[in-house]
């Protein structure tokens, strides 16, 4: 089949090769609570990588999205930056080539993953084997999953427990503080912040600022397919439901990234329909965003956000870290950056500030930890970010005609994902979904009979 051939098929029902070649994406996705659960989490997606690497190679020809060449280059700035893995700038705690090995190959690791991921569904998409509509109904099934895991994280934020794959591990790594992270089931991250202990929901991603992360995207999603898909009247009144659900664990998450994040895609979404022609779409999202912002002031959540502005928390020591990093790449390697993130020695307000028997994550700030683009400055130099960058405005570039539905979603989440590098991680489960949407976005495209880009429609049966 010609690759023009497989664009015209787009979208038409193949029910087994959507429950065959497509499975191991599907039932990621679809299953992904219970892979937290099990304490893999992002470690089953190695095992779906694998098995699109394979389906890749036994292809005879691999349909590639606009754009593409932009991450692959970005790749390519990774692989040279891990030569400076030796290389310590002043004021960070000294590491060897083989020391930092460690945190550099799980980063490239999941950089090739994604990619592999994202790739091979380009292609299944394009050719038939999972739909769009399929595609975009499991990013909203993440959504509700989101929520629950925030309900769970704002309600019974100590809930956790030994995972079936923790409980395999030898005792040493099970503690380890990273490892941890990946493999013990937590529903909340507690802090104390506000001068007292504070669950801020995180399950089934990990962390907090991930959590919100993930949130906004999969709410893009989930909106797309309550609204612009076939739906019945029920379902799209659950949606609304759930949505209203929603903003008690984005409020008690204290998350301001998330509140600036939601109002960005907001308001890129507004002048999206504004060009478009469509005022009518924009007034019914300025009243949805009125609502949301009157539910939120006139019950006990706007206190929680007060609160919240109230108490900066971590401004000044991202402002440190930030600085720093920025500092070090310039003077000491400014083209391939440093290979992988460094510790610093000490904090912003002393240099004595190290690990304790009681914190033992404590000490200086990890430079490259408080954001994507910090990260990718730091740790793979002008040449990583210039190429990262590079990739999403051309993406934004090369799809801002599209305003469908899908063309506006999938723009406002790469768009989503520039405002939040000042201060969200990517990787892994962000950059994820977000290379998925890029995929929606570049397979929409090629639109096909009864697609979205026709707009809403409704199904009431």
């Amino acid at each position: 089949m010609t690759l023009l051939a497989a664009a015209r098929s787009a979208g038409r029902p193949r029910p087994s090769g959507e429950r065959g070649e497509g499975a191991s994406l599907f039932w990621l996705l679809a299953a992904y609570p219970l892979w937290w659960a099990l304490g893999l989490g992002v470690l089953a997606i190695p095992f779906v990588a694998a098995v699109a690497a394979v389906k890749l190679v036994r292809r005879r020809s691999i349909a590639v999205p606009p754009a593409f060449g932009w991450w692959l280059l970005f790749l390519l700035a990774v692989v040279l930056s891990l030569a400076n893995l030796g290389v310590d700038p002043p004021g960070v705690i000294p590491e060897t080539f083989v020391s930092s090995l460690a945190g550099a190959t799980y980063r490239f690791g999941f950089y090739c993953c994604v990619t592999l991921i994202a790739l091979w569904a380009y292609n299944l998409v394009l050719e038939g084997a999972l739909r769009r509509e399929r595609l975009i109904r499991l990013l909203a099934w993440l959504f509700a999953v989101t929520v629950a895991g925030g309900l769970l994280g704002t309600f019974a934020g100590g809930f956790e427990y030994t995972s079936p794959v923790e409980a395999l591990l030898p005792n040493a790594v099970a503690k380890d503080g990273f490892v941890q992270s990946l493999v013990h089931p937590a529903a909340a991250q507690t802090m104390d912040f506000l001068g007292y202990e504070t669950p801020r929901p995180a399950a089934p991603w990990g962390y907090t600022n991930t959590w919100g992360n993930n949130f906004a995207i999969t709410a893009v999603w989930f909106t797309v397919a309550a609204f612009c898909m076939p739906l019945k009247t029920k379902w799209r009144v659950a949606a609304v439901a759930l949505l209203a659900v929603s903003l008690v664990p984005a409020v008690y998450s204290m998350n301001r990234g998330l509140w600036l994040g939601l109002a960005a895609i907001a308001v890129f979404t507004a002048l999206r329909l504004l060009v478009s022609g469509r005022p009518g779409g924009m007034l019914a999202l300025g009243g949805a965003g009125c609502a949301a912002v009157l539910l939120v002031v006139l019950t006990p959540l706007g206190t929680v956000v007060q609160a919240r502005m109230d108490n900066g928390h971590s401004d000044e020591g991202r402002a440190f870290s930030s600085e720093r990093a920025v500092e070090l790449v310039v003077e000491h390697s400014p083209v391939t950056g440093f290979g992988s993130t460094r510790k610093t020695l000490g904090s912003g307000e002393s240099i004595a500030v190290g690990p304790t028997p009681e914190c033992p994550r404590c000490g200086g700030r990890t430079l490259g930890g408080n954001g994507q683009l910090w990260q990718v400055l730091f740790a793979h130099g002008i040449a990583g970010t210039v190429t990262y960058l590079g990739f999403a405005l051309a993406v934004l570039w090369r799809f801002r005609s599209d305003h469908s539905p899908v063309g506006i979603a999938g723009s406002a989440v790469v768009g989503f994902s520039l405002l939040t590098m000042f201060y969200y991680n990517a990787l892994v489960t962000p950059l994820l979904l977000t290379l998925l949407s890029y995929v929606l976005l570049a397979a929409n495209s090629t639109p096909a009979p009864g697609a979205l880009a026709a707009g809403p429609e409704t199904e009431n049966r």
